[in-house]
């Protein structure tokens, strides 16, 4: 009896959150093994976690370098980690359990539709087979694209190996790299920043990446229906926005900087510009020095950073469905209607508490952590305002306080790389009682606002 009550009491959050940190587990474990490493030696344990946590909320993070650090078998053990987070636990089991030919449960489904921010459980397994062809599909031909190039600048095999964990790894937004190997620790994309080809692919996954499944299948099947969902207009109007906005922005902001874009061309500068817009939808990736960008360059990134990326997608942040409703909610207070409209729909009252209450959930969460981090590192606040956010969106870009985190500091990353991840509104839901439904209202009453 008691073990059905607790069966009954995992509720999909709850599931999801205790799955996310088993798998983090396993791969601090595999991590702080001596084969992980390229000197054979063990890593720390604080860091074998924070790189499995980033790894697993495809963060992107590092508190040593990924391709001088970590052995063969140590990258492997992050890239698995990285697709497992990327894609969902509960979507890879689902794949396994297809081949197999199991039948999902009525309770996997709804964990499954949990994790892929669906509102209904029709055709959730259908999706699943989906996501799995054209993840492969994207990730297969970035690779390719990928291997073709590095093959020009290394040996065949290396340019494989490295076109195929950068292809999965920015795929996935998660922003690992191994150019330590050859350009020296944390080098980055900072030598490809007038490579018009690596710049197009790494931008195009992670743009994929940061949409989302449902949007993405939308488009593929627009030019038999010619319809998109509201949903993927929502996603595509405002990605594509803040893309434009943000790219315009960082090149007037920096396009005289000595220490960014100032000494590139012009073009290399436009490029420049829209990588790094491009990049905060949660990518990690940057062929731009973010400590040396200009403090209101940085700032810019840290709402970009903050919205994030689309729903079901990849990547962090509030997302942009969140920023949209808000938005929306703001012009219809401001021209005194009632319904929050978006494409000529009418958005439910419902998701607009939602949506204020993530974000509101989301900026404490985010004030308390930079508030504690202030206290126990030795750097400005606006570095550790960036590191805090850069964390909690599982965006990956760091203006180098990462590597000089003390422990305490190690662990409160790690920690919003987790909520991130999972989402602060999930774990509220983990951690909550079931409620019951109200069976009485209480009185209106009225206050004074503004």
């Amino acid at each position: 009896m008691k073990k059905k009550d607790l069966r009954n009491q995992m509720t999909p959050p709850k599931f999801l959150a205790i799955g996310f940190t088993a798998i983090t587990l396993v791969g601090t474990i595999l991590l702080k093994l001596p084969i992980a490493t390229a000197d054979g030696t063990s890593t720390r344990l604080i860091d074998a976690l924070f790189t499995a946590v980033s790894a697993i909320s495809v963060t992107g993070l590092t508190v040593v370098d990924t391709g001088t650090h970590w052995s063969i078998f140590g990258q492997i053990v992050m890239l698995l980690l990285v697709q497992l987070g990327g894609l969902g636990f509960m979507t890879s089991a689902t794949w396994v359990a297809l081949m197999f030919n199991r039948r999902i449960s009525l309770r996997e489904r709804m964990i499954l539709q949990e994790a892929m921010g669906q509102y209904q459980i029709q055709g959730i397994v259908d999706l699943i087979r989906r996501v799995l062809v054209y993840t492969l599909l994207i990730e297969g031909i970035g690779a390719l694209l990928l291997t073709l190039r590095f093959s020009a600048d290394m040996p065949l095999p290396q340019a494989a190996y490295f076109g195929i964990f950068q292809s999965i790894s920015v795929f996935n937004n998660a922003g690992f790299d191994l150019f330590g190997q050859i350009n020296g620790p944390f080098s980055g994309f900072a030598t490809y920043v007038a490579d018009p080809m690596i710049n197009m692919i790494v931008m195009a996954l992670v743009f994929l990446g940061g949409i989302g499944f449902i949007v993405i299948f939308d488009l593929i099947e627009y030019p038999k229906c010619k319809k998109l969902s509201l949903h993927s207009k929502v996603v595509l109007t405002v990605t594509s926005l803040l893309i434009v906005i943000g790219a315009v922005m960082i090149f007037i902001l920096e396009h005289s900087n000595p220490k960014t874009l100032g000494p590139l061309s012009y073009p290399v500068k436009i490029m420049a510009s829209f990588f790094q817009s491009i990049t905060p939808r949660s990518g990690g990736v940057s062929t731009l020095d973010i400590a040396g960008l200009e403090q209101s360059s940085q700032f810019l990134l840290i709402l970009l950073m903050f919205i994030g990326a689309a729903p079901g997608s990849t990547g962090g942040g509030i997302k942009v469905t969140t920023f949209a409703v808000l938005i929306g909610a703001v012009i219809t207070m401001i021209q005194g209607k009632r319904d929050v409209v978006l494409y000529r729909n009418r958005i439910s009252q419902a998701l607009v508490y939602r949506s204020i209450t993530l974000t509101i959930l989301s900026l404490l969460l985010l004030v308390g952590a930079s508030m504690f981090l202030s206290v126990t590192e030795s750097s400005d606040f606006l570095g550790i305002l960036f590191e805090a956010v850069s964390a909690f969106g599982t965006t990956g870009l760091s203006m180098g306080l990462t590597t000089e985190l003390s422990g305490v500091g190690k662990v409160t990353i790690a920690l919003l790389m987790f909520l991130g991840r999972l989402g602060p509104l999930t774990l509220a839901y983990a951690l909550s009682r079931k409620n019951n439904k109200e069976l009485y209202r209480h009185p209106e009453g009225r206050i004074t606002i503004g």
